[in-house]
């Protein structure tokens, strides 16, 4: 009786020394609970046909038909090639640049100059992808675009030609995502021991060598998350990227069309929310299941860099 009442005033006395902490973590539980958990129940919808007039709960469950329609569809084939292959080309031409960018960075030895190239860098990331659109549409556009007027001979309709269109969007990504990537990156290679960098000095290593022999092998726990987490989302897309800025333009479609633009479509155009739902529980197994089988494979490789 004695022990029990023991661990309860230790607890309790934890709790208090710690009250400034846990005060501070509720907002943090609120937003999950809130914004992650509660939607779980949603995802019934995935295997229901959804009547506005019966609700979630009494409409009547059709099974994996939502599923069936997703993958029968000819588009299916589509939809997944073009979110797969952006997501890979962005994690790949995202790593390299940001990597590049970092180490660049910290190549800079102006205080006030480093400040300035860093906030440069990280204002496309704060910009709202509505914004990135018009900026786009600003170069692009046929009648008044400046790439049409000032560097062009002659005009291209820009939103009517799909071939360019894969190039565009992965140039617009990189502009936008790489300051955000390549300050995570920054922040580790100054990280680094700088002892490592001297004793490479003493041996003569040169700059190329210092970074190739101390800064990458550095990063490569940060590369290695910041990887695996980027793969967890691969079946993700951003609306905004695929969606706004190529102006939802039809003649696009084979090249811009991706799971979240269809899951847009099959809700808003189609009103469907049993197969917008059914495409979004797809994306999330497929995440998770990608999570898994990255991290396996790194586990295999490099144990300590795992996530889990």
């Amino acid at each position: 009786m004695q022990t029990s009442v023991k661990v309860h005033k230790k607890k309790f006395g934890t709790l208090r020394r710690y009250k400034g902490l846990y005060l501070m973590m509720v907002p943090g539980l609120i937003y999950l609970l809130i914004n992650n958990y509660l939607p779980i129940g949603g995802l019934a919808l995935a295997f229901k046909k959804y009547d506005y007039t019966k609700g979630i709960w009494d409409s009547p469950w059709n099974g994996f038909d939502n599923f069936k329609f997703l993958f029968s569809t000819r588009d299916a084939g589509l939809i997944i090639r073009n979110t797969l292959g952006y997501n890979f080309i962005f994690i790949l031409t995202g790593t390299v640049f940001a990597i590049a960018v970092a180490i660049i960075l910290n190549e800079v030895r102006g205080k006030l100059s480093k400040k300035v190239y860093q906030t440069f860098i990280l204002i496309p990331y704060l910009i709202s992808m509505v914004v990135v659109s018009y900026i786009v549409f600003a170069f692009l556009s046929a009648d008044s675009g400046f790439i049409n007027n000032s560097i062009l001979d002659h005009k291209i309709n820009w939103y009517m030609q799909a071939k360019f269109w894969p190039f565009i969007l992965v140039l617009v990504n990189l502009w936008k995502s790489f300051g955000y990537n390549s300050i995570i990156y920054y922040a580790t290679v100054i990280g680094i021991d700088s002892s490592l960098y001297e004793a490479a000095v003493v041996d003569g290593a040169s700059r190329w060598q210092r970074i190739w022999h101390v800064t990458l092998p550095g990063l490569r726990p940060t590369i290695i998350t910041m990887t695996l987490l980027a793969v967890g989302r691969v079946f993700y897309s951003d609306f905004g990227l695929f969606y706004q800025v190529p102006m939802n333009s039809g003649l696009l479609y084979d090249v811009t069309t991706t799971i979240d633009v269809y899951v847009y479509n099959g809700l808003i155009l189609l009103n469907d929310i049993g197969r917008s739902a059914a495409a979004g529980f797809f994306q999330s197994i497929c995440g998770f299941l990608l999570v898994l089988t990255a991290n396996f494979v790194v586990s295999k490789i490099d144990k300590d860099n795992a996530l889990f």
